[in-house]
């Protein structure tokens, strides 16, 4: 859930801090106080644009900022973008300059705005004014439907890939004839200069580079070697035998002292390691010779080496891999036909089990489709509104629609007014009337209302409804505000209203107000306790001017809502 947000020199906000808590969190206040504000800073915060515009006036940049609760999924889409995942909280950080630039951050390391598109679907959604259906576009719609069916698509996304791969292996084979004639002569001389190379093992090149330093240094090395052997073995003061010395005295110490006798074998010991130090020291000077001949061949076969890897690979592994991958290529083109008779088998296998799992799924979503219909149309029309509504479930059977979701194209579609023909939901001009629709449907699939299923746990994200009141009041307000209370027990809501049966359900009441400081009008936002909860309720019943009426309406709505 969203815990804070932040603005600091945003629009006509000095500084204001808002910490958001469970359940149901709205915010009030006077036309023009800047509620909105807020809402388009946590949009800008998702992703959304930003200009140079929303910088305070005589400011240098504007800084909004906010805290969600860690999810699973935006833990995932952190790590894919190597971002480190600090705690159980993931802060968002967006500072515009007022020359227009901007920056952004995500548990204060740089990132960019598309991190932030990708995290908005994991932490909150978002519906405003103008912008409700950005949030809610047909992979959304389709979302919705499989989680109100609790529709499956494993077997479908599986079906789907093996369709794919074999489908591109497909693709390469069949693309134009002359390229992959031109493709094979390269595959070909690519296989042969590796295969030619007889590369044994995949560090030869170190190996050889050792050799060539002994080679290159062999007089030094062997004067080191036979003076190593000469110090611990030959000579008359060499380190065995005075360790021999040593031990004599030690073992002879230790028949009248017990606690030598440990040390005695450490002596033993350390007098064998040195014998078979210098005894390797030894075979090693006789086998150092000084051979231009070998140290020429070494040399050749380095470059030889380095050519290899400055063409195929960074590493002889890496040639290697790359030498077996150039001959598997070329093995396919050499058997094309043969290929490809077997992947058009396969394809069209694959195809088959595709269309028989999108197939299950499309039933799947239209048996759901029917259920969501006719409750969302009780739910919706709860909300002052007479509406008809309907979710189509449309399969695109070609190929060029398959997905790893299945081939359908889900598409809600709705008529607010009587004798109007059903339209797609991003052709309804009212905001407030997208947001009570989508409000509806959201109360229709989280609760699952009537459905006589076991209620789904839900999902890990804020929703943000803006002005989700305008064109309503008396008792359709109160539906409304009963239906944000009953979503907000298992989601967060946040919401802006204008309406006092709307703002008497809050769990956490915020006001938003303007006030004028050092001859400069600024928004503040603060959250209210129930005294000011029932004076805000009062003003907003009756206007600036506050009565005794008012404020026991204000008191019996508050009440009621309890």
């Amino acid at each position: 859930m969203l815990l804070e947000l932040r603005a600091e020199n945003y629009a006509v906000i000095d500084r204001a801090v808002a910490s958001f808590g469970l359940g149901l969190n709205l915010m009030t206040g006077e036309t023009g106080a800047g509620k909105s504000i807020l809402i388009d800073a946590l949009q800008m915060l998702l992703g959304g644009k930003a200009s140079a515009d929303v910088v305070r006036h005589g400011e240098d940049k504007a800084v909004v900022s906010c805290v969600f609760e860690m999810t699973p999924g935006a833990a995932a889409v952190l790590e894919a973008n190597g971002i480190d995942v600090d705690g159980d909280e993931v802060l968002l950080r967006r500072e515009i300059a007022a020359n227009g630039k901007g920056r952004v951050f995500v548990n204060n390391q740089p990132a960019t705005v598309g991190v932030l598109k990708l995290l908005a679907p994991e932490l909150a959604l978002v519906h405003s004014q103008g912008e409700t259906m950005g949030a809610f576009d047909q992979v959304q719609q389709r979302t919705l439907l499989d989680r109100f069916g609790e529709i499956a698509t494993d077997a479908v996304a599986e079906a789907y890939a093996a369709w794919r791969a074999t489908t591109a292996r497909l693709a390469e084979l069949e693309a134009d004839e002359q390229d992959r004639l031109r493709m094979a002569d390269l595959w070909r001389f690519q296989a042969s200069e590796i295969e030619q190379a007889s590369l044994t093992t995949e560090d030869e090149d170190r190996q050889l580079e050792t050799e060539k330093r002994v080679l290159a240094n062999s007089e030094r090395v062997y004067t080191a070697a036979m003076s190593a052997h000469e110090l611990l073995y030959e000579s008359e003061n060499s380190a065995e035998t005075t360790l021999g010395a040593a031990l004599k005295q030690i073992e002879d110490l230790a028949r009248f002292e017990p606690r030598f006798a440990p040390m005695a074998q450490q002596l033993q010991a350390a007098k064998a390691t040195v014998e078979d130090v210098a005894a390797e020291a030894r075979e090693f000077a006789e086998n150092v010779s000084a051979s231009p001949g070998r140290l020429e061949e070494i040399e050749d076969r380095l470059a030889a080496l380095d050519k290899l890897k400055r063409k195929y690979g960074q590493t002889l592994a890496e040639v290697m891999a790359f030498g077996a991958e150039s001959g598997r290529r070329l093995a396919e083109v050499e058997n094309r036909d043969a290929l490809l008779a077997e992947l058009k088998i396969t394809q069209a296998n694959d195809a088959d089990r595709y269309r028989e799992a999108a197939g299950r799924v499309t039933a799947a979503r239209r048996e759901a489709a029917k259920r969501l219909e006719k409750l969302a149309v009780a739910q919706i029309n709860d909300l002052a509104m007479n509406t008809r509504f309907e979710v189509r479930v449309i399969p695109e059977e070609s190929q060029a629609g398959f997905t790893a979701h299945g081939w359908d194209r889900v598409e809600y579609r709705i008529a607010t007014n009587a004798g109007e023909p059903l339209k797609p939901l991003d052709e309804i001009a009212s905001g407030g009337e997208m947001s009570r629709v989508m409000l509806a449907l959201k109360v229709t699939v989280e609760e699952g209302q009537g459905s006589g299923r076991k209620k789904k746990a839900p999902l890990p994200r804020t929703l943000v409804f803006d002005e989700i009141d305008i064109g309503i009041g008396g008792r359709a307000a109160e539906a409304v505000g009963r239906k944000l209370k009953t979503l907000s027990r298992g989601q967060q809501v946040v919401c802006i209203t204008h309406l006092p049966q709307i703002a008497a359900f809050a769990d956490q009441h915020f006001l938003i107000e303007k006030t004028e400081k050092r001859g400069r009008t600024q928004t503040e936002i603060r959250r209210m306790d129930d005294t000011e909860r029932a004076r805000e309720i009062a003003r907003m019943l009756s206007g600036e001017k506050l009565t005794e009426t008012s404020l026991k309406h204000a008191e019996h709505l508050l009440s009621t809502s309890r």
